[in-house]
């Protein structure tokens, strides 16, 4: 039986070791501005998923993948000395997706902004294909008036 409780503190204390570790000892010239978005621990606390984001280009992404890869043994000791557990886990980079998400999410939004716009102005000009009040009222007799 797993404690998700338990591996949820670790992923948050994981993720806060890493990112100060990256910030204050790995000295990789090849290192990015990476930012730590996320950790992921297994039920049995042996695995451990880091994802990350890293600002610029595609060759600053591929070069920071590989600062990661090399700083992972130091990054698990530092986790394994702040955490205390047992076991260390072993530490997966993973580069996060959400950004790219993000960005295709933004296009689509201005996509469907410049069609509402189009469908608004078309809009504006535009007559009844019938009667201006389509629903027909019922007859009214003259006597009824009268009365």
């Amino acid at each position: 039986m797993t404690d998700t409780a338990r591996a949820r503190k670790l992923a948050d204390r994981i993720q806060v070791v890493v990112a100060q570790t990256l910030e204050r000892r790995i000295k990789d010239p090849r290192l990015g501005f990476v930012t730590i978005t996320d950790t992921r621990v297994t039920g049995d606390l042996r695995e451990a998923t880091v994802f990350y984001t890293v600002f610029g280009d595609e060759t600053e992404r591929e070069a920071t993948a590989a600062a990661l890869e090399s700083a992972k043994g130091v990054l698990r000791s530092e986790v394994g000395k702040q955490t205390g557990v047992r076991f260390t886990p072993s530490l997966t980079f993973v580069a996060d997706a959400l950004p790219d998400n993000a960005r295709q999410i933004d296009d689509l939004l201005d996509k469907v902004r410049v069609s509402d716009a189009a469908v608004r102005t078309a809009a504006a000009g535009a007559q009844y294909a019938g009667e201006a009040d389509p629903y027909k009222a019922p007859a009214r007799d003259d006597a009824d008036e009268d009365e």
